[in-house]
C-alpha cells in the first residue's frame, strides 16, 4: 500500500493537481469571501486581485516545496512563479468582465469556469520556466519516481 502511495505522489502532475487542487480551492474560496463581503465596495476584479494576492504566495511554498522539489534561488524562484502567475492573472482580467459583461454569467461562476483554463497555463509555465533548472545543475529538481535513480539503469 505504501509503495502504491509513494508511486502515485512520485509523479509531479500527480503532485501538481493535488497541490493544485489545494490551493485552487483555496483561492477560489478567498474570491467568493473578498467577492460576497467587499464586491459591493472593490468589485469583482478586487475581489479577484486580492485573491490572487494571498492565494499565489501560498502556491508558490506549495508547489516548491512539494510539486517540483525545487532548490536554489528561493528569490529567483518567487520572481519567475510571479511572472507565470501575472499571464495567468491577465488572462483571468480579461476573461472576467467578457463572462459577467457580454455573457451574463455572475461572478461567481465565471471565475469557476476560468478556473480551469488558468490551471493548465500555470502547469506548463511553472513546469518549464519557474522552477525548471538547466541539466547538470548542482540546484537542479529532485527526479521523479519516473525517472531512473539508479546510475546503472540509464546506461545503454
Amino acid at each position: 500500500m505504501l509503495t502504491t502511495v509513494r508511486a502515485f505522489l512520485g509523479d509531479e502532475r500527480i503532485r501538481f493537481l493535488l497541490v493544485g487542487g489545494i490551493n485552487t480551492l483555496v483561492g477560489y474560496g478567498l474570491f467568493v469571501l473578498f467577492q460576497l463581503t467587499l464586491g459591493h465596495v472593490i468589485g469583482y476584479l478586487g475581489s479577484l486581485y486580492a485573491s490572487y494576492a494571498v492565494a499565489t504566495t501560498l502556491a508558490f511554498v506549495l508547489h516548491r516545496r512539494f510539486t517540483f522539489r525545487a532548490r536554489g534561488s528561493v528569490a529567483l524562484d518567487y520572481l519567475r512563479f510571479q511572472i507565470v502567475y501575472v499571464v495567468a492573472l491577465a488572462v483571468n482580467t480579461i476573461l472576467l468582465p467578457v463572462l459577467v459583461e457580454l455573457v451574463g454569467l455572475e461572478p461567481i461562476v465565471a471565475q469557476a469556469c476560468i478556473v480551469v483554463l488558468t490551471t493548465i497555463l500555470s502547469y506548463v509555465g511553472h513546469k518549464f520556466f519557474s522552477f525548471r533548472r538547466p541539466s547538470g545543475d548542482a540546484r537542479s529538481n529532485t527526479t521523479d519516481a519516473t525517472e531512473p535513480t539508479d546510475p546503472k539503469a540509464s546506461r545503454p
